[in-house]
């Protein structure tokens, strides 16, 4: 198959070159956390990212490693995959430096990380211990602040990170700490945004509505959440399809919105707007 392009036949291969150096992210680098599956919106994400003319960084850590490097072949490109424990003060520390072996710079990154152990979850609320709960704000809230800081100086003249939230205005059932892990990251997003726009770094969050990941079937109770939005969302919402908000990320890492930060994106198929 042709395309042409004003008068003239190229072929597959310059086609596809020619809608990379066109495409909304073209000739950008971002580190994109959280790859695990090709089900994962993280994963979509960075495949998303070069199919619009970027390129990524995959980070992972211990056993996952070997998946992530495993996923990262169904890419449309080869991908790097480094090693970061964003409760690793040390991998923290030497992030900058490792991923200056693959990109100079950084245009933005993807913080799609979050955890809480099994009492932290599933109707446990007012029996789980501070030491579970510290795990979970930890690693779902506060490592979006030390993550940020430790690619800050990659940055240059600005950058873009997305976060990955679910709606914490509410209490949903089960939830429970995770649920108060994703308020404190709502309101980390919103510190960030105002110490850091100075340096022109935006901010911002994508919730999205349930999605099947590996993450969502270590919340007990999943299935409610499906039945929420199957009578609720305005736009429907189809929980085995990441993509609608894979191309919310992606377009908040992109300099289509320049002066957006601090900001909530809600890509929920219209739940967060309409009453019970």
């Amino acid at each position: 198959m042709a395309v042409w392009e004003w008068g003239t036949e190229v072929g597959e291969l310059e086609a596809a070159n020619l809608l990379n150096k066109s495409g909304i992210v073209a000739g950008k680098k971002f580190l994109v956390t959280g790859v695990l599956t090709d089900q994962s919106i993280a994963f979509h994400i960075a495949r998303l990212i070069q199919e619009e003319g970027g390129e990524v960084v995959l980070s992972s850590f211990g056993r996952a490693m070997s998946i992530t490097s495993r996923i990262a072949g169904r890419l449309p490109k080869p991908a790097p995959v480094v090693e970061l424990d964003v409760t690793n003060p040390d991998h923290l520390k030497n992030l900058a430096n490792v991923i200056r072996a693959h990109h100079e710079k950084l245009d933005g990154v993807v913080h799609s990380i979050g955890f809480a152990p099994e009492s932290a979850l599933g109707g446990n609320f007012l029996n789980t211990s501070w030491d579970d709960v510290a795990i979970a704000l930890h690693v779902s809230a506060y490592s979006l602040a030390s993550l940020t800081m430790a690619t800050k100086e990659l940055f240059g003249d600005g950058g873009s990170v997305v976060g990955m939230d679910f709606d914490a205005s509410v209490a949903w059932p089960q939830y429970d700490w995770m649920g108060v892990a994703k308020a404190a990251l709502e309101s980390t997003t919103r510190y960030l945004a105002r110490d850091l726009g100075a340096s022109n770094i935006r901010v911002n969050l994508i919730a999205a509505g349930p999605i099947k990941t590996m993450a969502a079937k270590s919340i007990p109770g999943f299935a409610q959440f499906e039945s929420v939005w199957s009578s609720r969302a305005p736009l429907s919402w189809d929980i085995s399809d990441p993509v609608p908000a894979a191309k919310g990320a992606v377009a908040l890492l992109s300099d289509w919105f320049p002066k957006t930060t601090g900001e909530i994106i809600h890509v929920d198929g219209g739940v967060h707007a309409v009453g019970a």
